[in-house]
């Protein structure tokens, strides 16, 4: 699928939709911008404000929509907290200041963490067909580091045939935002098969994963 670039008198509105997980916050968000279920064009990018739109940008989690302002005002800016958040039997939601491997710099995604993803390494929404079970609401780590500053840069590697391995300072939330634990450096499980979620715990090679 094709980037979608719609361009308004004060804002440009890109939509990847190989990222889209269909959280629908745009639709429901400012359904004049984003008209769901119309033939030809769906974006209008004169619908609302420039605030509006940015707005609704900034609530995709999966950093499907993004958007470029036209009048020289403040644009998406890396979050003050870098934090993953688990999702109920779906995939990691990335906010923070991150470079995923491969793919090169954002500050959004949402991970694949179920192993079933045909676009991996982001969620394709194949968690829901596949039956994927894991809670997103896991226990929070004691040993859980004195981290007050969670910004700066963050790189996420998804390592052949295993885990993502994580670099930089962040906070492991909860579907509801409890924090889980705070990381500099972490390994999270890909695969769907790790028995201590959402860390890796080498699970992946006897359930005999593969994935670049």
């Amino acid at each position: 699928m094709t980037v979608e670039t719609t361009e308004g008198e004060k804002i440009i509105v890109i939509f990847d939709g190989a990222r889209c997980i269909h959280a629908r916050r745009c639709v429901t968000g400012e359904p004049a911008v984003f008209r769901a279920n119309v033939q030809g064009p769906w974006i209008d990018a004169d619908g609302a404000t420039t605030q509006e739109i940015l707005t609704v940008a900034l609530n995709c989690p999966s950093g499907a929509i993004t958007v470029a302002r036209k009048d020289g005002g403040q644009e998406e800016r890396a979050p003050k907290t870098n934090k993953i958040q688990i999702r109920e039997n779906g995939p990691l939601a990335v906010n923070a200041d991150v470079t995923v491997e491969g793919h090169g710099a954002m500050l959004r995604a949402t991970l694949c963490r179920c192993g079933l993803s045909k676009n991996k390494p982001f969620c394709d929404n194949s968690h829901i067909k596949g039956g994927f079970a894991a809670t997103g609401e896991p226990e929070s780590t004691d040993a859980t580091l004195a981290l007050i500053e969670l910004v700066g840069p963050v790189t996420i590697t998804p390592t052949e045939n295993g885990p993502y391995m994580v670099l930089g300072k962040l906070e492991i939330q909860s579907g509801t935002g409890r924090n889980i634990n705070r990381v500099e450096k972490t390994w999270l499980c890909r695969c769907g098969h790790s028995k201590n979620k959402p860390y890796c715990d080498g699970s992946h090679k006897a359930a005999g994963f593969q994935a670049p």
